[in-house]
């Protein structure tokens, strides 16, 4: 059944007034990884439960990209949803997720750009809630604008990750090493919720996509008794 980033995508292909193109390559992809055929990592999707949820709030045609990692998110999470952003309107199953009695919704963002009293640093949902973190899913300079422009979401605390690792996401470079890609926030929210295994498997499950996006754009042969095949073999 397709989880919820591929429903946004079909959605948003169905309202393309022409074809989308990736950039890079016209080569066929597996509509399952987005990934050309040869180089298909279906057969590496972990699995693992959380306790934790995840919201994506996703930026025009972000749904589109196949180096999108909100795509590698819903694969391993299953309690995860993803939206379209619109500054003009918003989708009334958000503002019914978010006002879900279940979860304690955590807007992830980082706290040098936000009043002090909304910012907290753990994740401590009243009992009988469940973490859910809301993800906006764009670039640096749109996932501002997103923050500025949203009102719904100022009633919520910020979650402000303070990581002392790299990014290590190769597929689009940010000119800041400190901005994480969309794959490794939800990992290092996972870790902060108590869900270490699933934290665990994303981020292998990451390294293997990289390696696999990266093999079929530079027609690298692949190793999967490699170190980063090895590591997510433990979740399959």
């Amino acid at each position: 059944m397709p989880h919820a980033v591929s429903r946004l995508r079909a959605q948003r292909l169905a309202a393309c007034t022409k074809p989308f193109v990736a950039r890079g390559s016209r080569a066929p992809r597996c509509p399952g990884c987005r990934v050309i055929f040869s180089y298909c990592l279906c057969a590496w999707r972990p699995r693992v439960e959380a306790q934790s949820g995840m919201c994506l709030v996703m930026y025009d045609v972000e749904p589109l990209k196949p180096t999108n990692t909100g795509w590698l998110i819903a694969d391993v999470i299953e309690q995860t949803s993803a939206f379209g952003w619109s500054r003009k309107a918003v989708d009334e199953q958000l503002l019914a997720l978010l006002d879900d009695p279940q979860w304690q919704p955590y807007i992830v963002f980082p706290g040098e750009f936000v009043a002090p009293e909304r910012v907290v640093s753990q994740v401590q949902p009243a009992p009988g809630k469940r973490p859910l973190f809301i993800l906006l899913d764009a670039t640096w300079t749109e996932a501002r604008k997103m923050f500025r422009k949203s009102p719904y979401l100022e009633r919520f605390p910020v979650l402000s990750l303070q990581a002392e690792q790299m990014s290590r996401y190769k597929l689009r470079r940010s000119k800041r090493d400190d901005h994480f890609c969309t794959a490794e926030v939800a990992a290092l929210c996972l870790e902060l919720a108590g869900d270490e295994r699933a934290a665990e498997a994303l981020d292998a499950y990451l390294d293997v996509f990289t390696s696999h996006y990266l093999g079929a754009k530079f027609q690298l042969a692949m190793d999967e008794g490699d170190e980063v095949h090895e590591r997510l073999k433990a979740f399959l």
